[in-house]
């Protein structure tokens, strides 16, 4: 295996305050305490005190049972830091990105303690959310398509995704991907961990404790109350301080499209950065603030049809802290209240919308942690990598051609060189004649001149023409040009979307098992500040 570095604007899509951020660019330097490649946080790590540490580490060893892991238990206990990440549990360990994040988490916690300070990788699970339709399916390459398993069985309400129970439907879900993936390793810990009884997330994170056990990662599931307490004075700022926050938050807005950049996360006019869940039914419903008023000089809090005084919601975070739980802007702080955080490994939109909870740190925790790229990459399997070899694609090629344009490259690669000169002999003489052609007729008449200009336009335009049909004859004459332009479209940029927020993990970690974690691991740790393309 080896790998290739691009800069990250060879990437379609991403924003240009992430793209700036990567950058250094001065302009983004109030919202980040770190640079994507700062490495100063290395050297230090935040101190709990003892009685915190231990409560965590108690709860971590509770979640975390696996002999491997008692040492990063241990390096807890005695103060190390934390490099945290996280990510939304889902079906058959999602995508990708997800154990390129916890990589990166690895490879920085490592680093930093071989010359720095000692700290251990933690992967967050963000089981509280409730998009289910955002975590219930995966994607697998299956020949010469991608086939998409769907868990169906969605519950009621917008209860949290995480405390979803796996029924039976699961079963030919798992005979599908045994069928995909074939016997490995990986397939019999995820055959394992997603069975009927278990919860989204306790199948999410046995699958992750498996694959990444030996390299120190503990995975941490923040639902329950012992967690929610320990985070429970960010979530009581953010009741008390309900107003200021939100006024602080409407103005980095306002800062961030005055700079030209975009808010990540719309705050809305009445909104707070709260859910609430509901004693009975489990559902997850959003705070809503209500002005104040005679009666209620403090405002009252609703969620649902439910409304809550601000004493009656600080009743509820005393006495069943798990029901409240923070929203995507506060749960960095809520992590970091209960982590020993030195750093957090976050994805290009985690990373854009840390220039709005930055305000939030500030005012609660009265410091920032430095938030770092995940790593980003494109894994080429070998069948691919010729391809790209035969027909002399780049990836810069690959990601700005749809299926059907890159059709067309390779057959207008394959054209006969005789046909080739013919065509460029053509096109280059009446490029030139044309232009010769339109200013005499524009020096002799303005309008004249612009007359000329639009039927060159149509010349040139008829020249191209006749390109693209003799390409569209040779792709036509050679159908296994479209057929690897579809292999490696499919492989690469599947539906014109990177292959790391599509393509399920488990497929590679089925066909490739330990050296390719070894591998993620190790570029992880590199200096490449872009996207890698790994050759497997």
């Amino acid at each position: 295996m080896n790998a290739e570095c691009f800069p990250v604007t060879v990437v379609p899509g991403h924003s240009r305050l992430y793209l700036d951020y990567c950058a250094g660019e001065g302009s983004t330097r109030r919202w980040y305490p770190a640079g994507a490649r700062d490495r100063s946080w290395y050297h230090s790590a935040r101190r709990q005190d003892a009685e915190a540490r231990n409560t965590l580490a108690d709860i971590l060893e509770k979640q975390n049972s696996a002999p491997e892991l008692k040492a990063s238990l241990e390096k807890l206990r005695q103060g190390a830091g934390a490099v945290v990440t996280g990510q939304q549990v889902g079906l058959f360990g999602g995508p990708l990105f997800t154990p390129f994040k916890a990589a990166t988490a690895i490879a920085l916690a490592d680093a930093a303690s071989q010359v720095g300070q000692v700290h251990v990788p933690v992967f967050w699970l963000a089981s509280e959310d409730h998009d289910f339709a955002e975590v219930n399916h995966v994607t697998f390459p299956a020949r010469r398509e991608l086939k998409t398993l769907t868990y169906a069985s969605a519950p009621e309400t917008a209860v949290r995704v995480g405390g979803v129970v796996l029924d039976e439907s699961v079963a030919p879900l798992l005979d599908a991907a045994w069928e995909l993936l074939g016997y490995s390793d990986a397939m019999e810990w995820l055959s394992a961990a997603y069975r009927p009884g278990n919860t989204l997330a306790g199948a999410f994170a046995e699958f992750y404790s498996k694959v990444f056990a030996s390299r120190g990662l503990l995975v941490l599931d923040a639902a329950g109350r012992e967690v929610h307490a320990l985070g429970a004075p960010v979530l009581r700022a953010a009741i008390e301080r309900a107003d200021e926050l939100h006024a602080a938050l409407e103005e980095r807005n306002r800062e961030l499209v005055a700079a030209g950049y975009h808010a990540q996360v719309a705050v809305a006019e009445r909104g707070s950065l709260l859910f609430l869940i509901d004693a009975e039914t489990g559902a997850r419903n959003a705070l809503r603030r209500s002005a104040s008023s005679a009666t209620e000089p403090g405002g009252l809090w609703q969620a649902g049809r439910e409304k809550y005084s601000t004493e009656e919601l600080l009743g509820i975070l005393t006495s069943e802290p798990e029901r409240i739980s923070p929203s995507a802007l506060l749960r960095p702080l809520f992590q970091d209240q209960i982590l020993p955080t030195s750093a957090y490994i976050g994805g290009p939109a985690e990373i854009a919308y840390f220039a709005q909870s930055q305000v939030l740190y500030e005012r609660i925790l009265g410091r920032v942690t430095p938030v770092l790229p995940r790593l980003s990459a494109t894994l080429v399997e070998p069948a691919i990598d010729q391809l790209l070899a035969q027909h002399e694609l780049t990836i810069e090629t690959v990601f700005g051609s749809t299926e059907q344009e890159l059709a067309q490259r390779l057959a207008a690669r394959a054209m006969p060189v005789e046909g080739k000169k013919l065509l460029s002999v053509a096109g280059n003489a009446l490029d030139a004649e044309l232009t010769k052609l339109t200013e005499y007729m524009a020096a002799m008449d303005e309008g004249l001149g612009s007359s000329a200009e639009t039927s060159a336009r149509k010349m040139r335009y008829q020249m191209n023409r006749l390109r693209r049909m003799a390409a569209n004859f040779e792709l036509q004459k050679e159908e296994s040009l479209a057929r690897h332009a579809q292999a490696i479209t499919q492989a690469l940029y599947p539906h014109r979307g990177l292959q790391e927020r599509l393509i399920g993990a488990a497929y590679f970690l089925a066909r490739y098992g330990e050296p390719l974690i070894d591998k993620v691991i190790e570029e992880a740790a590199g200096g490449c500040p872009g996207h890698k393309l790994i050759h497997l």
